[in-house]
């Protein structure tokens, strides 16, 4: 079996590397973590070492080397079938690619006015009309996703890539005490349950404060 190699930036700080983290880790596959630090002298030609793209994070797979979280976890679902990285019913799979697609694209607010700190706590902050509209919606597509899933505790009831993709948004929300109800908050409490984020998160709060996260 070929080395999976996932580059990813500061745990505290990377949301992206966070996702594609999550999905990896999910597949029960072998897998190695280089980190490249962020905000430093050198962090640009490091990336650009192993992304000419410029970003992390960035997964090798012998020869191959594939960049942007949503690719990532596309390229993991394909190669580990039995992960049910996606969903296995076709509607809740498209419903699963639509949301994921949305946290993708969307919420330029809430990824500007509030960066994922996971060790900070700054209740208050960044709660601009923008960012708290983007909030609402984010709780609006994880009441509708639970419903359909009858409660959960994932989106689509088991962890899928959607979830891979939220997960820095419920720690953004713990961060910076954005209001949830109880639906929000059970989502959250079961995404800090998972072993793989919890460990990210241990990992995340022996590093250094980076000063321009602030």
């Amino acid at each position: 079996m070929l080395e999976l190699l996932l580059y990813v930036g500061n745990k505290r700080y990377s949301s992206w590397s966070l996702r594609a983290y999550l999905a990896l880790a999910h597949t029960g596959a072998p897998y190695r973590l280089e980190l490249i630090g962020l905000d430093l002298p050198d962090t640009r030609q490091n990336i650009l070492a192993v992304n000419k793209a410029g970003r992390v994070p960035v997964l090798r797979h012998g020869d191959l080397v594939v960049n942007d979280s949503l690719a990532i976890c596309e390229y993991l679902h394909e190669l580990f079938p039995d992960a049910h990285l996606w969903p296995t019913d076709r509607a809740a799979r498209a419903r699963a690619r639509a949301v994921t697609a949305e946290m993708h694209s969307s919420f330029t607010a809430l990824r500007s006015q509030m960066p994922m700190d996971l060790i900070g706590s700054r209740p208050g902050v960044g709660h601009t009309p923008e960012t708290l509209a983007e909030a609402a919606r984010v709780m609006e597509i994880w009441r509708e996703a639970r419903a359909r899933a009858s409660g959960g505790p994932f989106l689509f009831g088991a962890f899928t890539i959607a979830d891979a993709f939220f997960a820095p948004v419920t720690t953004r929300f713990t961060t910076y005490g954005v209001p949830v109800d109880d639906v929000g908050r059970a989502y959250i409490e079961t995404i800090a349950a998972l072993p793989s984020f919890q460990a990210w998160k241990a990992d995340a709060r022996h590093e250094p404060e980076l000063h321009d996260h602030q």
